[in-house]
Order: structure tokens, then C-alpha cells, then sequence
């Protein structure tokens, strides 16, 4: 009888949690489509890209179950587990959007199908030599796709390529034969004015696109600011607290 029970109580809380998920998401999306509108852009032309870093894989499960395919992960060890784990469902595509360390770039490249913060030649070099080892190996079928994350106030204790050393890390990474150019990432300074952070980032992706037109992604935007990331031309959005909820107690 215990051992029903506890079956029971596993069952309806994950029950639960999917129609939390459910809900949550699909309100996520109408604020998305509604942010779209209000900018004069096409419903359904901004991605959603689910944060699930610091939750379980049950959760991308269940996110999968929902139509989910994009999902983002900012540390390595738990983002590697999490694959591990949902390696049958091969048409997931995981995003690594949290600030890389070179010696982890090549496990990150077996894995990865974006990297949303390189913002170094020397990053750039050593996730191409992994992207280049996991393609021989057979571990991935193309190249992998990388962005460069703009540092909008040059502080480089958050991360981000400076202005004036943005077109050349650019070019250093689409001579990359392991490497794709994407686009851009950002995040707004702490205690910055949204709109003016994502106005700056955008006059930056279009430099980048007479240079580079096939770098189309703009990764701007998350729980709080996603409608001025949208109306300054987000192509995706990358969102956590809004749909995941509050992020579970860790250690460490």
C-alpha cells in the first residue's frame, strides 16, 4: 500500500507540474505574440527559447511533451546530464547561454546546437577545434552555430565583445570551418534603461548584417524585458522565471 501510494503522489505531482508548465506557457506565448503586434512584427516570428537551467530533466520532458524544441542551459556539468538523459528525443536542439570557460568549450561542442555568448578569438578557437573533433568523431552532423555576446557597457566581469572589437571577432568566427556566425546576444546592464540598451544592440545588428547578412538571430530579451527586446528586433526571447517559475534551492 505504501509503495501505491508513493506511486500515486509521484503521478499526480507531475500531473501538476505539467499543467503548471501548460499554463504558464501558453500565456508565455500570447505575451510573445502580443509584444509582436505592438511592435508591428508578425505573430510567431519571435522564438521562444525556455531556460531550464537550475530545474530537472523531468521538466524538459514535460516542456517536450508540449511542442517544446529549443532549450536553455548556462552550466556545463548540468547541461551534459541533462543530454545524457534525454538522448532518445534527438530533435532537441540545446542552447549553451551562459558564459563559456574555454576548457569546457569542447565537451560543450558535442552537444551544443548554439553557443549564445562567445565573445573571444580564444573561445571562438577552441569551441571551433571541438565543434571540428565532434564533427570527425560523428557526433554532430554540422557546424556549430555560435553568437557573439555585445558587452552594452564594457564592463568585462558580465561578459560581451566590445564595440570595437565586434567586426573583427565576427570575421574571425565565420572563417571558422567548425564554426557558423548567427547573429547576436545581450544582456542590458544592471539598472539600464531596456530601450535603450536593446535600441543600441540593434543599430549593432545591423552593422553586423551589412558584413555578415546571414547573421540574422538577435538573443534579446527575458522574463522582464521582452517586449522592448522585440520591438528593438529580438528574434528570440530567452525566458525562465516566466514560464519555469521560481528556481528550485540549489547547492553551490
Amino acid at each position: 500500500m505504501t509503495w501505491r501510494a508513493d506511486s500515486e503522489t509521484v503521478v499526480a505531482q507531475a500531473d501538476a507540474r505539467t499543467a503548471e508548465l501548460a499554463d504558464r506557457l501558453d500565456g508565455l506565448l500570447e505575451r510573445i505574440d502580443a509584444a509582436c503586434r505592438a511592435a508591428g512584427r508578425e505573430p510567431g516570428s519571435v522564438r521562444l527559447l525556455p531556460v531550464t537551467k537550475f530545474f530537472p530533466a523531468a521538466d524538459v520532458a514535460i516542456l517536450y511533451g508540449l511542442g517544446r524544441r529549443e532549450f536553455g542551459e548556462s552550466r556545463e556539468q548540468e547541461a551534459t546530464a541533462k543530454v545524457a538523459e534525454l538522448g532518445d528525443r534527438p530533435d532537441i536542439r540545446w542552447h549553451m547561454i551562459g558564459r563559456l570557460q574555454r576548457n569546457k568549450a569542447k565537451v560543450v561542442a558535442r552537444w551544443a546546437h548554439t553557443v549564445h555568448s562567445v565573445d573571444s578569438e580564444r573561445l571562438a578557437t577552441a569551441l571551433d577545434r571541438g565543434a571540428l573533433a565532434a564533427l570527425e568523431a560523428g557526433e554532430r552532423t554540422e557546424p556549430l552555430r555560435v553568437l557573439l555576446q555585445v558587452s552594452l557597457d564594457e564592463d568585462p566581469k558580465r561578459g560581451g565583445v566590445i564595440e570595437d572589437d565586434l567586426g573583427r571577432l565576427a570575421d574571425h568566427v565565420a572563417a571558422a570551418e567548425g564554426l557558423q556566425l548567427g547573429g547576436l546576444m545581450a544582456i542590458p546592464p544592471l539598472d539600464a534603461d531596456p530601450h535603450s540598451a536593446f535600441a543600441r544592440l540593434a543599430t549593432l545588428h545591423t552593422r553586423l548584417l551589412a558584413r555578415h547578412p546571414a547573421a540574422i538571430e538577435l538573443s534579446a530579451g527575458m522574463s522582464g524585458d521582452l517586449e522592448s527586446a522585440i520591438e528593438h528586433g529580438s528574434t528570440v526571447v530567452r525566458v525562465g522565471t516566466a514560464l519555469m517559475g521560481t528556481r528550485p534551492i540549489t547547492s553551490g
